[in-house]
């Protein structure tokens, strides 16, 4: 009987010093389900450093890899969605080069997948982060789920099983402007859940602070988020100099909070119209969202491809 293929996805940029621990450790995971075959598909996103150097040689020696380079850095969604579209497997799952999904939950998702789930998600009882992020990852999830018009669970990332039937409708949506979880989740299917222990990065990347090339944009986002913080600064010192100084200047912070709240406000709703209009402006034009420059090893048609 024919082994099912288990598609491993793995996203890169400048992660020299995780390629090969990400590589043998999805090996290692496998020696331990010898009724499964797998493929590895590294999806570079144009790295500057010798991550696609490595990538080549791991994928010369090792036929179940398969190498997709992109012609240029399209961001880490379209770079996961170029590897999806290569895969062949029954089911495929997206790992983080750096290893903090640990690979070794592959397994588990698997059992649950053969249960008739046809989407496994790892989902986050803990992560091992640093302090001030935290809080602010609480807030983002909790804002997301109350605006959202889809049930995203909180703390789910990338990192799950998807089955091949749920991952070809995923990979054929027409929009461009693409967020995996939320299109996930809009698929529907049934869903199973695998907790686990998210860990700390080991080697740092050089990442980009912003993830599209609307800077302009971003910024007067990130403005009214500060105003509208700086306001509430004021109204709280505006709250102490009552109570402890018995208010020594009357009126004024009241009007400087004031101004700076509704001015934050008003900056925010500017940048929300701003964003969908974004996302209208992209989805008009049409382009694909990446553009493939090689591929090593392509699985579909068992021969290496060039584009």
């Amino acid at each position: 009987m024919k082994k099912k293929i288990i598609s491993v996805v793995i996203p890169t940029y400048n992660e020299e010093l995780n390629i090969d621990n990400a590589y043998f450790k999805v090996k290692e995971v496998f020696q331990k389900l010898p009724d499964y075959d797998y493929e590895i598909v590294f999806a570079d996103n144009c790295s500057t450093d010798s991550s696609q150097k490595l990538i080549r040689k791991i994928a010369k020696k090792d036929k179940k890899v398969t190498a997709v380079f992109l012609s240029r850095n399209f961001g880490g969604e379209y770079s996961s969605l170029a590897g999806m579209k290569v895969t062949t497997g029954s089911a495929t799952t997206v790992l983080d080069c750096d290893l903090q999904d640990p690979p070794e939950l592959i397994i588990d998702f698997i059992k649950q997948w053969e249960k008739g789930n046809e989407v496994v998600i790892g989902y986050r009882r803990h992560i091992e982060e640093k302090l001030l992020i935290k809080p602010l990852r609480i807030i983002f999830y909790k804002l997301f789920k109350l605006i959202s018009n889809i049930d995203i669970p909180l703390n789910a990332g990338t990192f799950s099983l998807v089955d091949r039937r749920v991952m070809e409708i995923i990979n054929n949506l027409p929009e461009r402007n693409r967020f995996f979880r939320g299109l996930r989740a809009w698929a529907g299917f049934k869903v199973a859940k695998v907790e686990y222990v998210r860990r700390k990065r080991k080697y740092d990347a050089e990442r980009g602070f912003f993830g599209f090339s609307f800077v302009p944009l971003e910024i007067v986002t990130y403005i009214g988020f500060v105003l509208v913080i700086v306001s509430f600064i004021f109204l709280i010192g505006y709250i102490l100099l009552f109570f402890l100084l018995s208010n020594p200047v009357p009126g004024f912070m009241t009007i400087i909070s004031l101004i700076t709240f509704l001015g934050g406000i008003q900056i925010l709703a500017i940048s929300i119209i701003g964003k969908y209009v974004q996302i209208i402006f992209e989805e008009t034009k049409s382009r694909p969202p990446f553009i493939i420059r090689e591929i090593i090893n392509d699985h579909r048609s068992q021969k290496s491809k060039s584009f």
